[in-house]
């Protein structure tokens, strides 16, 4: 009885051997990453206010924010003694007219 030979990779694929060049290379270290602009990384003192507001958006230990806009959200907190951050008041107080900063993060979405 002969033993039946499982069938190999190296069947189907010749053999290839590295070449010496080829080995000498990845020798090297690698070059650095390319490093990104300090502009990218520094966010605008807009993106950090819009980033504080989401946050308050997604604190659910001030109620729901779908169907109102925020500061209703934090004049219903503060009502109910919930301690909202005055610095998000006043942060929508000064920006009461672009609705980026007035309306929450679920605006776009149906009740």
């Amino acid at each position: 009885m002969t033993a039946k030979r499982h069938r190999l990779i190296t069947d189907s694929f010749k053999v290839m051997k590295k070449s010496r060049k080829e080995d000498k290379q990845e020798k090297r270290s690698p070059s650095p990453p390319p490093q990104p602009e300090a502009d990218a990384t520094i966010m605008s003192n807009r993106e950090k206010e819009l980033e504080r507001l989401k946050q308050f958006d997604l604190d659910w230990r001030y109620g729901p924010c779908t169907g109102i806009t925020r500061l209703e959200r934090w004049d219903r907190a503060q009502l109910h003694g919930l301690n909202p951050p005055e610095e998000i008041r006043t942060l929508l107080l000064c920006t009461h007219v672009d609705a980026e900063y007035t309306q929450s993060l679920w605006k776009n979405y149906a009740l």
